[in-house]
């Protein structure tokens, strides 16, 4: 029936006129592109999750309205028709997507803390991370809700004050210093609010004074007990340098890496060797299985009687779950254990292992599970990165350039490495604009230090651990722990040389959000469409890089709080209102202002006449010069004064309530309206300013925010 319409169309037999063409037109294309239908599933899903991050639970009425009226005019196609079908798709995946984050943000939904608090309370530890480059214990504590808190907070321990004892179900008594969690600082900047509400963190802070033990832990986490034991015993193992990074490529536990290396990995871009996820788990599933599969075929009477690809499969699956429990089971690498395991299946069924289908199947089961992720950067550069390499290799240039042929050694090397080359060029094509927007810089040698660094990492260092870990059962594996520090020394000496050479990372202002939008449905268009319609993805990711490369700097940067404010030239040149500001401060106003220009205090700025309560500065724009008046104390003002000095003023500054007679010519930016807005962001030539928290006002970790602080206020 499905064939007999789809002759009726071509032949031009279904609707009359203009629509039966565009019509029949529309319905041959999606004929041609059927295969690639399913792979748009996981795409209409996210579509579903960016809709809720923009709108919030309260705008389903309008998109239930919209996935309505979308199914009502794709049932006007004839039944059987492909149109037909993925309206239906489209339509339900959107809505699927937008019920799975609206409910997943409401099971895990917990009070949050209103305001600053100080006092002691009993809290049973759930999780520890040993930071031990930052010198910080991090625990995760139950409260149960006492003494006014959130369930779950977290705190942060010097190394004097936490104990050995203090491990997972353990319960303390401590007295700690505990604020909100922090939205972000600036436009554009990191929400850690948002991360805090997922996991289901209330409050966060420092820990005061001693901390006492209460009751010591009965039956802790098993596999975080393991893998801290693990940490310490690889770091012990391994030549002094390595062993932390050593540690981190198979417990994942970053916290003992020397800030310097860990840079240097940052602006290399290495930084996910240290990340476990897709790279580790293929490892440690490619060594099982192909170590397995050796080791049974070592046996003719096994090999005729049972299924070795199917054991070794199986095996290696065991392992890559146990794997996962050990290193904390975060996304990722949960991700990377689904993606693996149905590779695995594709080998023991004798199918292709790794296909688009999989890679789309894979962020389909995450979506259902965790559809927050989709919006963090780790879920985009990893799909992203896995699917480029699908995606090119299937094309026709690149088929032809990687097939295997009879010829020379050399040649085959050759080959090989021009592959790994054209690969590494092309991930970083298209995860560099990713990397800009989330955190406004990115490397631009990545690929040529990957080229290295991942086949080492993969086919020695991993292995090298491995086996370091099995011969450690006998006394035995000293050796292999030398020889695999030796390749850890060798990429960090990479990473050191490629991060210091000239242009190694360029950095660039915040970028409108559509721009990139219109990279990432570009990328799609061109990466799931065969026919020619996918080059109008070209044509889309130009114009989002193209928005993206222009993107102006912002001329005005103010912080959440009021304190800190930075004037922006336009090359780049960064002034701070208070020059004691430390050195988180200035990274984030350097990272928002696109710029490596080392901060200078606001009296070297031309134009500044500063007192010690306050500065009035002349910004100079394209069109004319605006004055901006900014406090930088707490002393008492004489009214009258200020609202004076407010008046010659088109904006004001202030990290404190400044009273009504204070009236600029444009804006009046105190605590009270800072409150509301968060950071600032102000581009003088067109008269906008851009803030914090304008598309996070509909966010219920926001809304519990507010909450909170308003029934603290009505308290008192």
């Amino acid at each position: 029936m499905e064939q007999k319409f789809g002759n009726l169309v071509a032949e031009g037999n279904v609707g009359c006129g203009a629509p039966r063409t565009l019509f029949a037109v529309l319905e041959n294309w999606l004929d041609r592109e059927r295969d690639q239908l399913p792979l748009w599933l996981p795409v209409g899903i996210g579509f579903g999750v960016a809709f809720w991050q923009f709108f919030g639970s309260s705008a389903w009425a309008g998109l239930a309205m919209s996935c309505a009226s979308f199914l009502f005019f794709g049932n006007l196609a004839p039944p059987y028709s492909r149109l037909r079908q993925l309206a239906r798709m489209a339509a339900m995946a959107v809505m699927l997507g937008f019920l799975l984050i609206a409910f997943r943000s409401t099971t895990v939904a917990q009070p949050v803390l209103g305001k600053i608090w100080v006092g002691e309370f009993y809290g049973r530890i759930e999780a520890v991370e040993n930071i031990s480059a930052r010198n910080v214990f991090r625990l995760r504590l139950a409260t149960g809700g006492k003494s006014d808190l959130p369930p779950f907070v977290r705190v942060n321990l010097t190394p004097e004050q936490y104990q050995d004892d203090f491990q997972p179900s353990a319960i303390i008594r401590l007295r700690a210093r505990l604020l909100p969690p922090a939205g972000p600082a600036l436009p554009g900047g990191y929400d850690f609010a948002r991360r805090a509400w997922f996991q289901q963190i209330g409050a966060t802070g420092t820990v005061l004074g001693k901390v006492q033990l209460y009751q010591k832990a009965e039956n802790g986490d098993w596999f975080a007990t393991q893998r801290a034991a693990l940490t310490q015993h690889i770091m012990a193992s391994m030549p002094q340098g390595s062993g932390a990074i050593g540690a981190a490529l198979v417990t994942g536990d970053q916290g003992h890496i020397d800030a310097a290396d860990a840079q240097a990995m940052r602006d290399s871009g290495l930084a996910h060797l240290l990340s476990i996820s897709g790279l580790h788990v293929t490892a440690v599933v490619g060594f099982i299985f192909i170590l397995v599969s050796r080791l049974l075929s070592l046996s003719p009477w096994l090999a005729l009687r049972i299924p070795i690809p199917v054991v070794a499969a199986a095996t290696a699956a065991l392992v890559a779950l146990g794997y996962t429990l050990l290193t904390g089971a975060e996304v990722p690498t949960v991700r990377s254990f689904i993606a693996a395991l149905l590779v695995l299946i594709a080998l023991a069924l004798g199918r292709d292992a790794l296909t688009l289908r999989l890679v789309a199947f894979g962020a389909f089961i995450v979506l259902i599970f965790w559809p927050e992720a989709m919006s963090g950067p780790s879920f985009q550069l990893s799909f992203a990165a896995v699917a480029t390499i699908v995606i090119m290799h299937d094309l026709p240039i690149v088929k032809r350039l990687t097939e295997r042929r009879d010829e020379n050694l050399s040649r085959k090397a050759a080959r090989a490495v021009g592959s790994l080359m054209l690969t590494g060029v092309a991930i970083e094509l298209v995860l560099t604009p990713i990397a800009l927007f989330h955190f406004h810089k990115a490397g631009l040698y990545g690929a040529l230090a990957n080229v290295v660094a991942i086949p080492m990492t993969t086919f020695m260092i991993m292995p090298l651990e491995a086996l370091a870990l099995i011969f450690d059962v006998m006394g035995l594996g000293q050796p292999f722990w030398w020889l695999a520090g030796q390749g850890i020394a060798a990429i960090l000496i990479l990473a050191h040389c490629v991060s210091s050479l000239p242009g190694a990372v360029t950095m660039m202002p915040a970028m409108p959000v559509w721009a990139f939008a219109a990279f990432v449905v570009g990328a799609l268009i061109f990466g799931l469409l065969t026919t020619a319609v996918r080059y109008c993805g070209v044509l889309l990711c130009a114009i989002g890089i193209i928005a993206m490369v222009t993107a102006p700097r912002p001329d005005i940067l103010v912080t959440g709080d009021g304190k800190h404010l930075a004037i922006v030239s336009a090359d780049g040149e960064v002034a701070l209102l208070r020059g004691r500001a430390g050195d988180f401060v200035r990274g984030m106003i350097s990272e928002k202002a696109g710029s490596f220009a080392k901060a200078t205090p606001i009296e070297d700025w031309p134009g500044v006449q500063c007192t010690l309560d306050n500065c009035v500065i002349i910004v100079m724009g394209a069109e004319r010069a605006w004055t901006l008046l900014a406090t930088r104390t707490k002393n008492p003002i004489p009214s009258m004064e200020m609202a004076a000095a407010c008046k010659r003023a088109d904006i004001v500054i202030s990290d404190r309530w400044l009273p009504l007679s204070c009236r600029p010519k444009w804006i009046k930016a105190d605590r009270r309206l800072l409150e509301q807005s968060g950071g600032l962001a102000f581009y003088l030539d067109d008269q906008r300013v851009v803030t914090a928290n304008e598309g996070s006002r509909h966010m219920p970790w926001v809304k519990a925010a507010h909450a909170a602080r308003a029934a603290e206020v009505s308290d008192q």
